[in-house]
């Protein structure tokens, strides 16, 4: 891993959370530990190999846990390490400028789009 500018960890942050659906993941467990098919339901459009595949980086990363319950029915729930933790918290702030400008940003995007020099 190739880290340049160490006066900003951006590089860093977007490894980790790097995607378009992993902040959502992150999110979403927040509040303890959340079945696989819950965070299904609250992240809509996702497939079913993309919520596994971006699962398994958090977890290879030590962002979230993996926890089977070794039952029938399956049962599996992901939940946050403190690692996790702390990026969720970095993450809010992020969450919050969102919902603040969300309707600037939705004005923003459905504007006809100038063309722009050739």
């Amino acid at each position: 891993m190739d880290f340049m500018d160490e006066t900003c960890g951006l590089d860093v942050s977007l490894k980790v959370i790097g995607g378009k659906w992993k902040p959502l993941i992150l999110y979403h467990v927040q509040d303890g530990p959340t079945r696989f098919s819950q965070v299904r339901q609250r992240i809509g459009g996702i497939s079913e190999k993309v919520l596994i595949q971006q699962l398994r980086e958090l977890v290879a990363m030590n962002v979230l846990i993996r926890r089977d319950h070794q039952r029938v029915p399956p049962m599996v729930d992901y939940a946050l390490t403190p690692f996790g933790r702390t990026l969720v918290k970095a993450l809010l702030p992020l969450c919050e400028w969102g919902t603040q400008n969300r309707t600037h940003v939705i004005e923003t995007l459905a504007k006809p789009r100038e063309p722009g020099p050739n």
